[in-house]
């Protein structure tokens, strides 16, 4: 596995693209389904806004984000968007943190790709 903590992710809607629900779903979905099977990983995928939606319970893309944790991709989940949403104790994956820990991750990193 080759080492990307350079290179930070955000999901800032809930799914990818602009599409229905649906296909936004499922492209999130390949999209993290081929991060996941890729050698190459990056350092933290940053969720705020809709994008928080996708870390909580009955999240399509559970799974595929709970195998990039388990290979130490840091999932960082913004908190006031999870209480904006009402959603807060539905979080399912992911550490809940403030925008302070979100911008220091995107400072940090060489690369920040925005979904």
């Amino acid at each position: 596995m080759t080492d990307n903590t350079d290179i930070v992710v955000v999901f800032n809607g809930d799914g990818m693209g602009r599409a229905d629900a649906a296909l936004a779903h499922k492209l999130a979905g390949a999209f993290l389904n081929v991060l996941d099977l890729d050698d190459r990983l990056p350092r933290a995928v940053c969720f705020y806004g809709e994008g928080v939606k996708l870390t909580v319970k009955g999240s399509p893309v559970l799974e595929e984000l709970g195998s990039l944790a388990e290979k130490g991709v840091e999932l960082v989940v913004c908190t006031t968007c999870l209480n904006s949403f009402d959603i807060f104790d539905d979080l399912a994956v992911g550490t809940a943190a403030g925008m302070k820990e979100i911008v220091a991750l995107q400072w940090d990193a060489g690369k920040v790709l925005t979904l």
